[in-house]
């Protein structure tokens, strides 16, 4: 098992998740976080830590989707293991529906 991060995060990107995430996991893009599978060690202190709700672990149903789009982005998109500030408009996009679709971005974030 692993934990996954679901569209939810798209334009919402928290951050709480990868202050406590004790083996440095969390990959940054321009407008969401992804989760390393073959580094996370299943802990799920990320979970209950996400305001979005965003995190699932891999065994929730209809997940495979994302468990692949975490899998390939977390190889090109940089480490991050400090708590930045979200978007400004973090609260409105929470919950929005279909944000894969409307704005999901493959571009990088910073990273640390």
């Amino acid at each position: 098992m692993t934990y996954v991060v679901t569209d939810n995060c798209i334009r919402c990107k928290y951050m709480d998740c990868v202050e406590v995430c004790p083996v440095d996991c969390f990959y940054e893009g321009e407008n969401m976080l992804v989760i390393h599978p073959d580094e996370c060690i299943d802990c799920g202190v990320c979970e209950p830590e996400c305001p979005a709700e965003a995190i699932k672990p891999d065994t929730e149903p209809g997940l495979e989707s994302w468990l692949k789009l975490n899998a390939d982005y977390a190889k090109t998109w940089p480490n991050i293991t400090q708590k930045k500030e979200p978007p400004a408009d973090a609260k409105e996009m929470d919950g929005v529906p279909g944000k894969l679709e409307k704005y999901f971005s493959p571009n990088p974030g910073t990273g640390d």
